[in-house]
């Protein structure tokens, strides 16, 4: 019986290429710690990564719309697509049944299909574990206001799950033109009358005015690091609101960093990618832009910028995610998992909302009766 697990556990490795190296079997990440934990011996194996700094590596844009296939690195990853929200994951060698992290919805394994990707780059180990986890999974649960009675129930900790999620990082110089107009406030003295004891008064008072001049420049910003999410599975607010990462820990991509856990394929490519990373640098040009423009405040009419030397790169980076439903509907909670920070969605009770609102309407209703009988006793 011994040589038959001991003969099994070795075939399971052999395929995920991922051994213990005391008793052959498969081997999982140890969050927090740069280890492999075996299963079924529990023997920690470590992970074989260099001590100096990683020298990040970035890949010209242009050059790789010009011609992808010879500027990248790709592999070939098989992937599972969610028939219910339409995420695509890979999943861990044999596995049989699975159900799909973003919705909680079964998967059909069968119909899984391989792809060409471009290979991540760089990640960021998990450092929180799965207890962690769970432990901040239930403190959000149990602070929710308004939510349902039965709402702990029905969103066991159980389902929560650990996925690397794809992320773009873009670098760029940029030049912007702007026009606009300047605006400097100045003050003038305003008369006015107002009744004071039945009688009416003269009275002045300072009203700020705004004096607007036309304006027009050019300034320049750098970017380094623009992080935009690769995943449609996410709502984009909830995942931005996990900010900030620690980039300045990545690792090189290493697939043992992978063991134990789902890892999602990028559904959002380098192009369409770097249009939402011009979004978040135009904020920052605004702000550029502005500050440009002085004065006390600002309107900017016209901005055109110009992208230059602009690079990108593939990573992966850890997160913690418990998907239930409630009322049909499906609600995502999300760890960070090196920080722990927490956002979530979630279901309200109406009808503990619509207590609190006729509670409060009664106590309002009560004080003003009082307030009358004692005004007219």
């Amino acid at each position: 019986m011994a040589n038959d697990f001991n003969e099994a556990t070795h075939e399971v490795a052999e395929q995920g290429k991922v051994k213990c190296k005391d008793c052959g079997g498969l081997l999982e990440f140890n969050p927090g710690v740069s280890s492999l934990k075996c299963i079924y011996c529990g023997t920690e194996n470590e992970i074989q990564t260099s001590n100096e700094p990683v020298v990040e590596e970035e890949q010209d844009f242009l050059a790789y719309l010009a011609n992808a296939t010879a500027t990248a690195e790709t592999i070939q990853v098989t992937t599972v697509k969610c028939g219910s929200c339409g995420s695509s994951t890979s999943l861990r060698p044999n596995v049989t049944s699975d159900s799909c992290p973003f919705c909680g919805t079964a998967l059909v394994l069968s119909g899984g299909s391989t792809s060409s990707s471009i290979k991540p780059k760089y990640l960021l180990p998990f450092s929180i574990d799965k207890n962690k986890g769970i432990e901040l999974f239930k403190n959000w649960i149990g602070g929710l206001w308004w939510a349902p009675n039965d709402l702990k129930n029905v969103a066991r900790n159980d389902k929560l799950k650990g996925l690397y999620i794809p992320y773009w990082t873009y670098d760029s110089n940029t030049i912007s033109n702007y026009t606009g107009q300047q605006g400097t406030h100045y003050y003038v003295t305003e008369s006015y009358t107002e009744t004071v004891n039945g009688q009416s008064v003269s009275k002045t008072r300072q009203v700020q005015k705004t004096r607007w001049i036309p304006v027009s420049g050019t300034v320049n910003d750098a970017f380094d690091d623009v992080l935009v999410n690769a995943s449609k599975s996410l709502p984009e607010k909830l995942a931005n609101e996990l900010e900030p990462w620690d980039l300045h820990e990545l690792k090189a991509f290493n697939e043992q960093f992978l063991t134990g856990f789902v890892t999602e394929q990028y559904q959002i490519d380098v192009k369409e990618g770097f249009e939402k990373a011009k979004v978040r640098m135009e904020s920052v040009i605004r702000g550029t832009v502005n500050k440009s423009i002085g004065g006390d405040v600002q309107q900017i009419t016209s901005l055109n910028t110009t992208y230059n030397d602009i690079t990108f790169k593939h990573i992966l980076l850890p997160i913690w995610l418990s998907a239930f439903r409630y009322s049909e509907k499906v609600y995502r909670f999300m760890i960070n998992g090196r920080t722990g920070e927490v956002q979530g969605e979630r279901p309200y009770s109406w009808m503990k909302i619509t207590g609190a609102i006729l509670g409060v309407l009664a106590v309002v209703g009560t004080a003003i009766f009082l307030y009358m009988k004692y005004k007219h006793s």
